[in-house]
């Protein structure tokens, strides 16, 4: 079956434009990836955001002088689209040689144009480099099971069948590995990633979960749908009173993406991890 990214920029050889071009991006639907893992509109089990970092904004003064920031958008988890990494690049890059009269005329277009693509309304800020550097590098809480003795034999395919927990002892605790990985499912190219796993339910073997993502190696897909497929595995083999998966990715094109899903309406933190 070919996937709905087929006819978008992706993978393809593409021309850059810089003036204002908002017609560049490209919404993918939601709903196919979610039929594929027993979901609907009106049935998601979770709340959440996708996080958006661009590296590489610029835009032009009305004097013609240009400006450099790093925008932040999210992009709630329910809209019916995703917005295609590469066609969001090429819009942000339409943006280097286009004048606005102001920060806030700024960010209304980029409101205006990801809201519509998106399919429902979009958060965006636009801060200066001083600002997010104060912020620093960030790590994710709770403890890392990364150097966890494992075998591992098998990368193609994410495997729940190898996650354990112990449904007689309920805790409360927080789980991050750097080890994930997936592919992209058009150019096949390499997305890594960090993931942070907070629940209240039964408690989950360790060693099982760090095997579980390793799984993903080789597995194609986007980095929502690794979040949502961890989401639902931990929900259907915990029971949890409260779960939440949030992933990290390295940025590709001056972009980072960071999924974030959860049985409760928490505004995740924006950490930014060493590897972004």
């Amino acid at each position: 079956m070919q996937h709905p990214a087929e006819h978008s920029p992706l993978g393809k050889s593409s021309q850059y434009v810089s003036h204002y071009a908002p017609e560049l991006l490209f919404p993918i639907a939601r709903a196919a990836k979610w039929a594929e893992l027993g979901l609907h509109a009106g049935n998601l089990p979770y709340q959440g955001v996708d996080l958006w970092n661009c590296y590489e904004l610029s835009w032009l003064l009305p004097s013609g002088k240009p400006v450099v920031a790093i925008g932040e958008f999210s992009i709630p988890a329910d809209s019916p689209n995703i917005i295609e990494s590469k066609s969001f690049k090429l819009y942000l890059n339409s943006l280097n040689q286009s004048r606005f009269a102001s920060l806030a005329e700024l960010e209304q277009a980029l409101q205006r144009d990801l809201s519509a693509c998106a399919g429902a309304p979009v958060g965006v800020r636009v801060r200066g480099l001083e600002v997010v550097a104060a912020e620093g590098v960030a790590q994710l809480p709770g403890t890392c099971i990364d150097e966890l003795d494992i075998s591992v034999s098998s990368y193609a395919r994410p495997q729940p069948e190898l996650l354990r927990c112990d449904p007689a002892l309920v805790v409360s605790e927080s789980l991050h590995s750097h080890l994930l990985k997936s592919n992209c499912p058009v150019t096949g190219q390499p997305d890594w990633g960090s993931v942070l796993v907070e629940y209240q339910g039964a408690r989950l073997d360790h060693a099982s979960f760090l095997a579980y993502l390793v799984s993903f190696r080789e597995h194609a897909d986007f980095h929502e749908q690794c979040v949502e497929r961890i989401f639902l595995d931990l929900q259907r083999l915990l029971q949890p009173q409260r779960l939440t998966v949030y992933a990290r990715y390295v940025r590709r094109g001056g972009l980072d993406i960071n999924p974030y899903r959860s049985t409760h309406a928490i505004t995740p933190a924006n950490l930014r991890l060493v590897r972004q």
